[in-house]
C-alpha cells in the first residue's frame, strides 16, 4: 500500500551552527555533495510558474550555473513557463536529493540574462542539442512525433551549410532567490528546517519545527 511506505531518514544533520550564514554558499556546497554522492541529475529542479489563471503549474529543468546573484537555467522563451513568467516574475524551484536525503525550496523573481550571455551558453551545447532548440515549437500543439523529425531534418541541412546561432526565441533566466529553505531528512519525521528570509538586503535566519 502507498500508505506504507516510508523512509527514516538519518544520514546527516542541519543546524543553526552548522548551516553557512550565506544560503548561496550553502546550496552550492549541497550541490557539490549531491554530484560527489553520484546523485542522478543533481542539478534537476522543480520549477512552479503561475498560469493567467493564478494556478501553479511546475515542470523539472536543468540548473547550468550558480552565481551570487541567483540560478540560471535556459529553456525557450515562447513556452508556456516562458509565457507565465513574462506576466508574473514571481517563481518557486525545488531540488530534492534522495541519496543525501535533502531539499531545498527556492522562491524568487526570474528575469531573462542577456542575449550575449545566452548565445555563448548555447554555443557551448552540442550540436544535437542545438538543432532540437530550432526544431521544437516548445509548448505548442502538434500533429505528431513526425512534426519535429520532420524539423529536425529540415535544420540539420540548413545549418549544414549555414553557421548556426541561438534562435531568438531561446535563452536563459536568472532566478534573483528571496527566499531559501534547507531541509535535512532526520529520524521520527523530526526534519531539521533553516529558512533564510531577505530582509532589506540581509538574510534572516529561523528554524522551522517539521
Amino acid at each position: 500500500m502507498l500508505r506504507d511506505i516510508r523512509t527514516n531518514y538519518q544520514k546527516f544533520e542541519l543546524t543553526e551552527k552548522t548551516v553557512d550564514k550565506n544560503p548561496f554558499q550553502q546550496l552550492n556546497l549541497w550541490l557539490k555533495e549531491a554530484v560527489s554522492g553520484k546523485t542522478p541529475d543533481p542539478t534537476a529542479m522543480i520549477l512552479s510558474t503561475i498560469d493567467q489563471d493564478g494556478n501553479p503549474e511546475s515542470r523539472v529543468v536543468l540548473l547550468k550555473e550558480l552565481t551570487s546573484e541567483g540560478l540560471i537555467f535556459f529553456t525557450n522563451y515562447q513556452s508556456k513557463k516562458g509565457q507565465q513568467i513574462s506576466a508574473n516574475q514571481h517563481v518557486s524551484v525545488v531540488f530534492f536529493w534522495a541519496e543525501t536525503e535533502r531539499q531545498v525550496r527556492i522562491k524568487g523573481i526570474a528575469e531573462k540574462i542577456s542575449d550575449a550571455d545566452s548565445e555563448a551558453y548555447f554555443l557551448s551545447r552540442p550540436l544535437e542539442s542545438q538543432l532540437g532548440a530550432w526544431a521544437s515549437p516548445q509548448s505548442q500543439i502538434i500533429e505528431d512525433r513526425r512534426v519535429l523529425d520532420e524539423n529536425y531534418s529540415r535544420y540539420q541541412e540548413y545549418f549544414r551549410n549555414n553557421e548556426i546561432k541561438k534562435p531568438p526565441h531561446w535563452g536563459g533566466y536568472l532566478i534573483r532567490p528571496e527566499y531559501f529553505e534547507f531541509w535535512q531528512g532526520r529520524s521520527n519525521r523530526l526534519h531539521d528546517r533553516i529558512e533564510f528570509c531577505l530582509s532589506q538586503d540581509q538574510w534572516i535566519i529561523n528554524r522551522l519545527a517539521p
